[in-house]
C-alpha cells in the first residue's frame, strides 16, 4: 500500500471517527429558550419577559445590527472568524506559549465559535478554565462550523453573548443599558459592548462605568491599531462618558403587552410585533398616571387610540396605574362590558337618518312623555321644549332619543349595531327594550371606538388591530351621507355644557355617564384618528359626581392635542357626499321652506337632508289628525298648523279660539294656587312650600307631570295633591302636563326668603 493510500484512509477513519463522535455527542441545538419580547411599531421593547432560565434577550440578525458593532466584535475578539474551522491553531498556540511563559492567561485563544460553544454547553462548575473543558468547546466549535454556516453563528453570538447580569444579546444590552436599538450605535458605545462580555459582571456599565470606559478604549485603540477606525473616529469615541441607565424591566402598555403574549402562544416568535407608538402611548400614560392623584383610591381609567385608515392600535391603556393594585391596575377596562350611557346616540340618529325619519333640524319633543310605562328623564332633570335632532344630540337629550328608538325598534337597532361590530350584552333574561340608548346594554371601549370610527370613513365601522398580522375587518354601519350629518353635528359644538373647544383639531365628540355614575365615558374623532376614553371603578361601584363631561372629554381633550399632526392626505380625504345638501325647512311642520305657506313657517331653520328627503315633523302622539288642521269645523276657511300637543307649555303663545277647541279645550286646570299669586315663607323657614293639585283631567288614571321653571319636580296621578317647594326669590312658573298634551301654567312670585 503506498504512502498516499495511507494517508487517504488515516483520513477517513478520522472523518468516520469524527462523525460518529458528533452523532453521539451532539451540541446543544436547537438554542435554550429566548423568553418574549413585545415590541412597538419601531422596534422598542414596551415590555419584556424573560426565558425559563429567568435571562432577557431580544433577537437580532448580523443585518439588523449597526456596521460599527460588527466590525468591532471581529477585529477584537477573532479577526479570522471568517476563514477558520471553528478553532484558530495560530491563537491557541499563542496562548499556550504566553501561559506557559507567564505562568497565567495574557491572551486568549478562543475564537468566537468557541465562545459560542460555551454558550451553548456551558463548562461545569470549577472547570471553566481546564484543560478538559478548553478541549470540550473546541470539539464544540468544530460540530458548529460543520452544522451551522458562519452567519448562524454569528447570530447565534449576538444573541446570547452575556452581557451583564440578567441580560444576553448585543440588542437587548443597547435597549437596557443605551435606550437605543443597537442598529443605530456609536463608535464608543460599539466598542463597549463589544468588550462586555470579556467580563460581564466587572465591566457592567450601570455598576462600574470606569471599568467599563478603560476597556472600552481599549477596544478603540486595537481597531485603530488595526485600521479599522481613523485615529479622528477614536478620539471623538474617546470623549463619550460612559453614563448609561440601570437595567430595569419595560413597562409600556403593561395590559396590552399580556393580551398580545396571552394569544402569542408557545410556539410563537421571541419578538411579538405590535401597532403601538411608543411616544404617544408613553403620553397617554403620563397624562394618566398625573390624573391619579385627583381620583379616589379605586378609581380606573381606560384610553384607545385608533388610526382610522389603518385600523391600528397606536396607544392602549387598559388601567391608570399599572403599579397600583387598588386600582384593580391587572383589569384590562379596554376589554371590560361597561354601559356605555349615552354614548350610543350618533348611531341612533344616523340610523333614523337612513330610514328617512328625520333630517338634521327635524322637530323634536323634550318634554316628559310616557312610552308604555318607560319615562326616561334628562340628565339635568329639566326639559327644552322643541329641539330639533342637532339640538337634542349635541346636548345628548333622552326624551327625544327614547322617542326615536320607540319608533325604530329596540331589537332592529341593537342588530344594527351588531352587525358593525358592537355587540352589546344584555342583562341575564332581559332582551333588547328602550332602555338601550341609555345603556341598557353592555359594551367595552374596543368595540366602541372601532364603531366610533364610522364616523371618520364614511359610515364603515372597523375592528382596531393590536398587530400588523391581525386581519383588516370593517362593516357598514351606516350611510357615508348620515355618517357625514352625525358627524357635523357633533363637531359644531354650540350647546352650553360643552367641556372644552378644540381650536387646532376638528374633533366630533360625545360623552357618557351610566347609571349610578358607574361609567364616564368620551368618544372623538378626527380625520385619522379615533380616540376612546373610559373612567369608573372596574368593580362597578358608583362614583358620584364623575359624568363623562367633568372627567372624561378634559382627558379626550388632552390625548387629542397630543395626536400627531393631521397629514393634508387625511385633511384632503373630508368631503361632503354627493348624497348630503343643505335645505330650509319650516317647524312646526318639518316641511320644506320653499313649499310651505308662510303662515305656516312659524320657525325657519337650515339643516342638512340625506338624499333628497326631507321628512316631516314626527306624528304626534298625544293626538291624530296630523299638525295641519282644517279650520272648516270651526266654520272658518283654510287650515292651521299645530305643533305636538306637548310641546304646547314651551310655546310663547297657546294656540287660541278655533285652533284652540281643535285640540280638544284645555280641561286640565291646576288647583289650589292663582296665578300671580306672592308666596312668602312661614317664620324662621328659608323656603316656600306650597300644596297644589289638578281638576279637570279626564282619566283618573292618568299621569301628570309638575314642572317648576321647566325642570321636572315629580310626577303624581290625576288629582293627586302634591307639594312644591321654592328656595329663591322671583317669578317661577308652575306648569302641569298630561299624556295628552294638556296643560296649564301658571306664574308666581316668591318673596322675603
Amino acid at each position: 500500500m503506498t504512502r498516499g493510500r495511507r494517508l487517504e484512509l488515516a483520513l477517513a477513519a478520522v472523518l468516520v471517527l469524527l462523525l460518529a463522535l458528533d452523532l453521539a455527542f451532539a451540541p446543544p441545538i436547537p438554542v435554550p429558550d429566548r423568553g418574549t419580547v413585545i415590541a412597538a411599531r419601531d422596534g422598542t421593547p414596551l415590555r419584556t419577559y424573560p426565558s425559563v432560565d429567568g435571562v432577557w434577550r431580544q433577537p437580532v440578525t448580523p443585518d439588523e445590527v449597526s456596521p460599527l458593532y460588527l466590525e468591532a466584535l471581529l477585529h477584537y475578539e477573532d479577526r479570522w472568524f471568517r476563514w477558520h474551522p471553528g478553532v484558530n491553531p495560530v491563537a491557541l498556540a499563542r496562548a499556550a506559549w504566553q501561559w506557559a511563559r507567564h505562568g497565567r492567561v495574557v491572551s486568549g485563544g478562543s475564537t468566537l465559535t468557541m465562545q459560542v460553544a460555551r454558550i451553548l454547553d456551558p463548562p461545569r462548575r470549577g472547570e471553566a478554565r481546564s484543560v478538559r473543558a478548553k478541549l470540550r468547546q473546541m470539539l464544540r466549535a468544530l460540530q458548529l462550523e460543520l452544522r451551522l454556516s458562519k452567519r448562524e453563528i454569528l447570530t447565534l453570538y449576538l444573541n446570547h453573548a452575556p452581557m451583564g447580569g440578567i441580560v444576553e444579546g448585543v440588542e437587548m444590552a443597547s435597549r437596557a443599558y443605551l435606550g437605543k436599538s443597537s442598529e443605530y450605535l456609536s463608535h464608543a458605545e460599539a466598542a463597549l459592548l463589544a468588550a462586555l462580555p470579556q467580563a460581564p459582571s466587572r465591566l457592567r456599565p450601570d455598576r462600574a462605568p470606569r471599568r467599563a470606559q478603560a476597556v472600552r478604549d481599549k477596544v478603540l485603540d486595537r481597531l485603530q491599531a488595526y485600521g479599522v477606525w481613523t485615529p479622528q473616529e477614536v478620539a471623538d469615541a474617546r470623549m463619550e462618558i460612559v453614563a448609561v441607565q440601570p437595567i430595569r424591566a419595560q413597562w409600556i402598555a403593561p395590559l396590552a403587552a399580556e393580551r398580545l403574549r396571552a394569544t402569542r402562544g408557545r410556539a410563537g416568535p421571541a419578538v411579538v410585533e405590535s401597532t403601538l407608538d411608543v411616544e404617544l402611548q408613553s403620553s397617554v400614560e403620563r397624562m394618566l398616571l398625573d390624573r391619579t392623584g385627583g381620583l379616589p383610591p379605586k378609581v380606573s381609567m381606560a384610553v384607545l387610540v385608533m388610526h382610522n385608515d389603518t385600523l391600528e392600535v397606536h396607544a392602549y391603556a387598559g388601567s391608570a396605574d399599572f403599579t397600583d393594585p387598588q386600582r384593580a391596575a391587572h383589569v384590562d377596562m379596554v376589554r371590560g362590558v361597561r354601559s356605555p350611557g349615552s354614548t350610543l346616540k350618533p348611531f341612533l340618529y344616523a340610523l333614523a337618518l337612513d330610514d328617512g325619519l328625520i333630517h338634521s333640524e327635524s322637530l323634536l319633543i323634550d318634554a316628559p312623555q310616557s312610552f308604555g310605562g318607560y319615562q326616561p328623564g334628562n340628565f339635568q332633570a329639566s326639559f327644552s321644549g322643541p329641539v330639533s335632532v342637532s339640538e337634542a344630540l349635541q346636548r345628548s337629550l333622552n326624551v327625544p332619543a327614547v322617542d326615536l328608538l320607540d319608533r325604530i325598534g329596540p331589537a332592529r337597532f341593537a342588530a344594527m349595531l351588531r352587525a358593525g361590530g358592537l355587540r352589546l350584552r344584555m342583562p341575564a333574561g332581559s332582551s333588547a327594550n328602550l332602555s338601550l340608548i341609555l345603556g341598557g346594554g353592555g359594551t367595552t371601549l374596543e368595540e366602541l371606538v372601532g364603531a366610533y370610527r364610522a364616523l371618520a370613513r364614511g359610515g364603515l365601522s372597523g375592528r382596531p388591530r393590536l398587530t400588523p398580522q391581525a386581519p383588516r375587518i370593517e362593516a357598514r354601519l351606516m350611510s357615508a351621507g348620515a355618517a357625514f350629518i352625525v358627524r357635523d353635528i357633533l363637531e359644531s359644538g354650540g350647546h352650553p355644557d360643552r367641556p372644552f373647544a378644540e381650536a387646532h383639531r376638528r374633533v366630533a365628540w360625545k360623552t357618557g355617564t351610566s347609571f349610578g355614575f358607574r361609567d364616564a365615558w368620551a368618544v372623538g374623532v378626527t380625520d385619522e384618528y379615533t380616540v376612546g376614553v373610559w373612567v369608573g371603578r372596574p368593580d362597578g361601584t358608583p362614583n358620584p359626581g364623575f359624568f363623562g363631561a367633568n372627567v372624561a372629554a378634559p382627558l379626550l381633550h388632552d390625548i387629542v392635542s397630543a395626536l400627531p399632526p393631521v397629514s393634508p392626505a387625511a385633511a384632503a380625504s373630508r368631503r361632503q357626499p354627493d348624497s348630503v345638501a343643505a335645505v330650509a325647512i319650516c317647524w312646526p311642520l318639518g316641511r320644506r321652506a320653499d313649499s310651505t305657506d308662510p303662515t305656516h313657517c312659524q320657525v325657519r331653520r337650515t339643516g342638512w337632508a340625506l338624499n333628497g328627503g326631507v321628512p316631516p315633523t314626527l306624528p304626534d302622539r298625544a293626538r291624530s289628525g296630523g299638525l295641519l288642521a282644517s279650520l272648516a269645523a270651526c266654520g272658518q276657511a283654510g287650515e292651521v298648523a299645530r305643533w305636538p300637543a306637548a310641546l304646547e307649555p314651551w310655546l310663547a303663545h297657546a294656540p287660541a279660539g278655533c285652533a284652540r277647541a281643535l285640540d280638544g279645550g284645555t280641561a286640565l286646570r291646576i288647583a289650589g294656587l292663582e296665578a300671580g299669586a306672592v308666596l312668602k315663607p312661614t317664620p324662621g323657614r328659608h323656603e316656600v312650600e306650597v300644596h297644589v293639585g289638578t281638576l279637570g283631567a279626564a282619566g283618573a288614571s292618568t299621569p301628570v307631570y309638575w314642572l317648576v321653571d321647566g325642570q321636572q319636580h315629580q310626577r303624581a296621578q290625576a288629582g293627586e295633591r302634591v307639594l312644591l317647594r321654592f328656595a329663591s326669590n322671583g317669578r317661577h312658573s308652575i306648569t302641569a302636563l298630561d299624556e295628552r298634551g294638556r296643560f296649564h301654567r301658571i306664574e308666581v312670585t316668591i318673596s322675603g326668603i
